[in-house]
This record gives C-alpha cells, sequence and structure tokens, in this order.
C-alpha cells in the first residue's frame, strides 16, 4: 500500500485463532459490557433519580459513569463481533471514529478522575469551605471543561494521526484502533509530530497525577488528625477505592506507553489494553465512592463536614 488513501480498511488482532477460544472470548466480552451496563447504568439512574444524590461528589460520579460507558462501547462491542463472526476487519472510517471516541472519553475520564480528587481534598482538609468551593456552577465548570478537555484532546490526537501517510501495511497489533499502533504504520519522517503526541499525552497524564499525588498526601495528613478512629476509617473508605481506580488505570496506561521496546510482545500489549480499557469501566463506580450503599457515604459526608476536623 503506496499510502493511506489506498486504505479502506484495517485489520485488529484477534484474541484467538481457534473457533471455540473466540466464542469464549465473546462471551467473556459480553460478560463484562453487561456488567458496565448494567453497573454504571444503575448509578446513573439512582444519582439522576434521587435528589438526595444531587451532592458534588455524585455529580462527578454521573459523569464517570458516563465516560465509562461511552470507552467501553467504543471499543468492545466491534471486539464482539470480530469474535462472533470470525473477522478482524474495520473500515477506515470507522477506526478513525473509534480513535476519536475512545480518545475523547479516556481523556474526559482522567480529567473527571482528577476532579473527583479535588472533591475529596476540599470535604476533608477544606470542610467549610465546601460549599463555597464545590458550588454547583462550579461543579458544572469543572465537569464542562474535563469534557471540553477531553474532546479537544481527542481531536487534535486524531487529526494529527490519520494526516500522516501509511504504508507499512494495514495490520494493527491491538484489539481496537489504537493510536500508537496506527503510527507504526506511518512511512512519513515526522518523528516531530510523532513525538508531539506522546508528549501530550505524557503532560496531560503527569499534570493529573501530580495533582492527585499532592492532594492525596494532603488528605492522609488531614485524616491523620482525626481523634476518631470511626471518622479516620469512613475519611479513608471514601478516598482509598479513588486512588486504588486511579492507580490501576495510570500504572498501566504509563507501562503501556512508555514500556521498552525490548519487552514489548502482542499479547503483553493486548492484555495491558485490557486492563486500562476495559476492566475500569467495567468496575462498578460504588466501589470507587467508597463500597458503601448510597446513604452510607452520604452520611459520612456529613459527618466528616460536621467537625472532626
Amino acid at each position: 500500500m503506496s499510502n493511506s488513501s489506498s486504505i479502506r480498511h484495517f485489520l485488529l488482532l484477534a484474541f484467538a485463532h481457534t473457533r471455540q477460544l473466540q466464542l469464549l472470548h465473546f462471551c467473556l466480552l459480553l460478560g463484562i459490557s453487561l456488567a458496565a451496563l448494567l453497573g454504571n447504568g444503575l448509578i446513573i439512574s439512582a444519582i439522576a433519580c434521587g435528589h438526595h444524590l444531587h451532592t458534588p461528589m455524585f455529580f462527578f460520579l454521573l459523569n464517570l459513569a458516563l465516560s465509562d460507558l461511552g470507552s467501553i462501547c467504543t471499543t468492545v462491542p466491534k471486539a464482539m463481533h470480530n469474535s462472533l463472526w470470525d473477522t478482524s476487519n474495520i473500515s477506515y472510517s470507522g477506526c478513525a471514529a473509534q480513535v476519536f471516541l475512545f480518545a475523547f472519553f479516556i481523556s474526559a475520564e482522567v480529567s473527571l478522575l482528577t476532579v473527583m480528587c479535588y472533591d475529596r481534598y476540599v470535604s476533608i482538609c477544606k470542610p467549610l469551605q465546601y460549599g463555597t468551593l464545590l458550588g454547583s456552577r462550579a461543579c458544572a465548570h469543572m465537569a464542562a471543561a474535563a469534557w471540553a478537555s477531553g474532546f479537544l484532546n481527542a481531536l487534535m490526537h486524531t487529526a494529527n494521526t490519520f494526516s500522516l501517510p501509511l504504508c507499512h501495511g494495514n495490520a494493527l497489533g491491538q484489539f481496537f484502533c489504537e493510536i500508537p499502533q496506527i503510527l507504526k504504520l506511518s512511512c512519513s519522517h515526522s518523528t516531530l509530530r510523532k513525538l508531539g503526541v506522546i508528549v501530550v499525552s505524557a503532560l496531560l497524564l503527569f499534570g493529573c497525577f501530580v495533582f492527585m499525588v499532592f492532594s492525596y498526601v494532603q488528605i492522609f495528613r488531614a485524616v491523620l488528625r482525626i481523634p476518631s478512629e470511626q471518622g479516620r476509617h469512613k475519611a479513608f473508605s471514601t478516598c482509598l477505592p479513588h486512588l486504588a481506580v486511579v492507580s490501576l488505570f495510570v500504572s498501566t496506561c504509563i507501562f503501556t506507553y512508555l514500556k521498552p521496546p525490548s519487552i514489548s510482545s502482542p499479547s503483553l500489549d493486548l492484555a495491558l489494553s485490557v486492563l486500562y480499557s476495559v476492566v475500569p469501566p467495567a468496575q462498578t463506580r460504588l466501589a470507587d465512592a467508597g463500597l458503601r450503599p448510597f446513604m452510607q457515604i452520604i452520611s459520612a459526608d456529613i459527618e466528616i463536614h460536621a467537625g472532626w476536623l
């Protein structure tokens, strides 16, 4: 293939080459997608319908659930279709749409996780200013900024990726259209453009990561000053699950894109991509909110504001 204009479709990496394993992977992906739809759908419905859940923490949780649904619906259905019908094709336009949507939802998720970290920081470290710093207008602005940053980031990466000429075939070493895999097909010598994609993504991820680390250092220092053991337990329980989700998501992303080429392999890349693209959206976001029923979370939040600190 001489250039990208002659490419009509891409070939995605198959999970398996035997029919039995393909059907098994289809069933596993179906179960994961149904769990994601059910879990995130229940959270969205509960928060939207429950007026007592119209608080900043649950508002951001609703936005996070929406981004999770979007990201898993971007990649998993096509993988299920390919496993079920024993094919690996995806059209050029479909691949471009998948790249844009996945980058959009993942970028928005990183921003939303950062905003949720700020919500926990204000709730625990500055409880008296919580209503001022996280009023309804401020929350709407932060959520809008998270989605807007995701859109601009996705638009920039998609335009940059598909403007490069492709002449190294059309086979992608991934089960969905991923930017690094498409860049491997490029015959362009525009090293700066390829490097720009890595630098921009790394700066966004690193900036959010540094902010989260700084926030959690302040949070843990404040929690350790709480005199009540029960108060410390409730405060930690609202933070640790969120921190666990962030750690899994960020660590797998960093390792995926910054690992040495010497240890790279299709099976390892496939496993890592599932960890950061499929597993986090499939988790029930109730766990991210604190592994407790909604009312228990609210009562803990009220008690924190009431004067533990």
